[in-house]
């Protein structure tokens, strides 16, 4: 089984290394990894270079932002199974993906999820909390729940079949696409309890009152495409990031 795994990335020299480090770490032999360089004009192209032939397939040239990125990459893809690893995230360990095949092998599944722990950005060894998933309910989207999207690893041929990402979203891409493959299209999905990637939070702040309005205008319209949910759900969703940071609340704002 073929894992195709990708990273979208612009201007992440700081990060980008380590995101790459932990992909060809793995002990999984049969990955694919694919990254799709929004044309940065950093020092990120040229670490990506001096992997060589390690990464799989690259690109960096223009794009319309992150969600048209990934589908450049899903595109490129050639795997059975599709994962995303961004550039500030890095695997927990080198046996996250051998434990993902272990369970489209054994379980009766189309896609799997873990959970993800935030680290800061400056210290990756400081974590400022744990996010467990649990166990899947569809009907837990209606309470404004979701799967970590760095660990949400589905068939190719749900892409194929059901949609890319629509590039219509500029932040709730991802919300939309697990909304219609999980909820709407109904897709059976397996938790796996373990923390699977850490991801770095902090830094420059996007969170602008303008970025929170638009964000929730995001949800709201992913809520009503896929037929999930009403202005409770948006608020148990809102709710959520400030539960999982109430010990780092500082955190929510950066």
């Amino acid at each position: 089984m073929r894992i195709s795994i990708i990273t979208a990335c612009h201007n992440s020299q700081d990060s980008i290394e380590a995101t790459i480090n932990s992909v060809l770490t793995q002990v999984y032999p049969d990955i694919e990894y694919i990254i799709v360089d929004g044309e940065s004009d950093d020092g990120t192209v040229g670490i990506i270079k001096s992997f060589g032939a390690k990464i799989s397939k690259w690109v960096s040239e223009p794009d319309l932002g992150l969600y048209d990125a990934l589908n450049k990459g899903i595109e490129m893809a050639t795997g059975d199974i599709i994962g995303f690893l961004h550039s500030d995230d890095f695997f927990i360990d080198d046996h996250v993906i051998e434990k993902v095949v272990h369970q489209f092998e054994t379980k009766s599944t189309d896609a799997v999820y873990g959970d993800i722990q935030y680290v800061d950005q400056n210290d990756i060894n400081k974590v400022l909390t744990d996010r467990k998933s649990g166990s899947y309910h569809r009907w837990k989207f209606k309470l404004g729940w979701l799967p970590p999207h760095p660990t949400f690893y589905t068939r190719r041929l749900y892409y194929e079949k059901y949609g890319l990402f629509d590039t219509g979203f500029s932040i709730a891409g991802d919300y939309d696409s697990m909304l219609r493959m999980l909820y709407r299209h109904k897709i059976r999905a397996t938790y796996l309890p373990e923390v699977m990637v850490r991801m770095r939070v902090g830094g420059v702040s996007n969170r602008t009152m303008e970025n929170i309005r638009r964000k929730w205008r995001e949800d709201y319209r992913a809520m009503k495409k896929n037929n999930c949910g009403n202005l409770l759900t948006l608020f148990l969703k809102t709710m959520r990031p400030i539960a999982h940071f109430h010990k780092s609340p500082q955190y929510l704002f950066k």
